[in-house]
């Protein structure tokens, strides 16, 4: 894989200036085409250059320090009206329609007016839509530890986007077109998993702890960038696509028809060309190959050494919400070079919190309660919850021997990253020092919430210490 890169295109892609020529002539076949052939439907193939078709930033806000450094202290506030935020909810609960309202935002004392501002999330935001969120008597998921409440009568406690260029087409904040908002306080595992995924290298999302304020009441939260299309465009050294999986997506193969695809994958850059084809290619394939086809061509189709390191980052970190969990949250990049697949990991906010330290890089990573938290409200009559888990590719990637020495060679090389050394805690403690204390957070709860992390991670670290002296001793 290369590196990832935090690169701000300000200007006329090079891309554009040296090849306009190309471009205006390409513009007026594509004219000529339609005139000629009218109604007639032309297949769609894997061609193009994002950072031509990728929306820029006119308008680059350079505000007062750099959102993600953490040497400093962030504020962000929002202003938003009564009706503004009834309607966004009232549409909300209406039919799950997350709506777009305006609102103005100061973020380390640069004010930006006229923010498009919605609601961000799935299963966390449940319990605002009550029945209508699933099936009768379903209530979402427990409010316990990642799973943080939110209430229409807390303002700051709702999972928000932000986007700034919503209502000014152009615009951007440092080189941002969105931002994210996370639910709870003070989230120290979804900072120190995102840390974590840094530390090795793999492309993941910078983040920052802000003072933050809705209308005046004020807590601490967590900001992440949100992939959009500067993120998509600057984050490999290459040319290719950024495909997001939507929450409810399945990896599967549903016929050549790319409409059969809009609900399941999202294009992120270059959004206009409207090409899912290499996903389609892909999933055909996959779902055709034998096991030994598998074996024998599965890295003509995806970087299986990236996709090592992404399947054994999610073990490491317990994370139970990745490719394969209820949210299906993954991107998918396609590197237009080498025309294959990478895995880029995204919503992190359930590692480390709910699993066992001591599973192995074969044991599976399953969502489990803490003691005496009750499970999650069933449908009516019991049944299976409303979504479904596994993922056929990394399923078919670890099961399959091929891959086993790949894999094991990638996770115990991450754990020299991670874990090894007491690197793991002192990255905890280095986030807990980045977070604000206000009347939102009282240090009593940033301790209580880095001393229950330490001691998973500390768990973590020597479980996997052991294991890999086992692992040497059979060797």
């Amino acid at each position: 894989m290369t590196a990832p890169r935090r690169r701000l295109v300000h200007r006329i892609p090079k891309s554009v200036r040296q090849h306009w020529k190309l471009l205006v002539g390409l513009m007026a076949l594509v004219a000529v085409v339609a005139l000629v052939f009218g109604q007639v439907p032309i297949r769609p193939y894997i061609t193009g250059d994002p950072e031509v078709l990728a929306l820029e930033i006119t308008e680059n806000i350079t505000g007062t320090v750099d959102l993600f450094d953490p040497e400093v202290g962030h504020t962000l506030s929002i202003e938003l009206s009564d009706a503004e935020y009834a309607d966004m909810l009232t549409q909300f609960a209406a039919d799950g329609d997350k709506k777009w309202v305006t609102a103005d935002v100061t973020i380390d004392g640069t004010t930006i007016s006229d923010v498009g501002i919605r609601l961000k999330g799935n299963s966390t935001l449940m319990k605002l839509r009550g029945d209508k969120a699933g099936p009768e008597g379903w209530s979402g998921p427990p409010s316990f530890g990642a799973f943080a409440a939110v209430s229409a009568d807390i303002p700051t406690s709702l999972p928000l986007l932000l986007s700034f260029d919503e209502n000014a087409d152009g615009r951007g904040y440092q080189g941002l077109t969105e931002l994210s908002v996370r639910p709870g306080t003070p989230v120290l595992n979804e900072a120190v998993a995102l840390s974590m995924t840094a530390m090795t290298g793999q492309p993941t999302q910078r983040y920052a702890y802000v003072t933050y304020s809705i209308n005046g009441e004020t807590t601490t939260r967590l900001v992440l960038e949100h992939p959009d299309d500067t993120y998509a465009n600057t984050l490999f050294d290459a040319d290719g696509y950024l495909y997001k999986a939507r929450a409810g997506s399945r990896l599967e193969y549903r016929g050549p028809d790319q409409s059969d695809y809009a609900h399941q994958f999202k294009q992120i850059n270059a959004a206009d060309s409207g090409n899912l084809q290499p996903i389609i290619n892909f999933l055909k394939w996959l779902d055709t190959a034998d096991d030994a086809e598998f074996d024998r061509s599965l890295s003509n189709w995806i970087d299986v050494e990236s996709f090592s390191r992404y399947v054994a980052t999610q073990n490491l970190l317990y994370n139970a919400d990745d490719m394969s969990g209820p949210g299906q949250n993954y991107y998918l990049w396609y590197d237009l070079g080498s025309k294959k697949l990478t895995v880029v990991s995204w919503d992190l906010n359930l590692a480390m919190s709910m699993g066992d330290p001591e599973i192995g890089p074969h044991d599976p990573v399953e969502m489990k309660l803490p003691p005496g938290v009750p499970p999650p409200d069933m449908p009516p009559g019991g049944g299976p919850l409303p979504f479904e888990v596994g993922n056929p590719l990394k399923e078919r990637f670890l099961a399959s021997a091929a891959f086993t020495d790949i894999y094991e060679n990638a996770y115990w090389d991450l754990y020299e990253t991670m874990y090894a050394d007491g690197r793991a805690i002192d990255l905890l403690d280095s986030v807990a020092s980045t977070v604000p204390l206000n009347d939102g957070l009282s240090a009593e709860t940033l301790r209580s919430e880095a001393d229950s992390l330490r001691s998973w991670l500390q768990d973590r670290a020597n479980s996997l210490e052991r294991r890999k002296l086992a692992d040497a001793g059979r060797r």
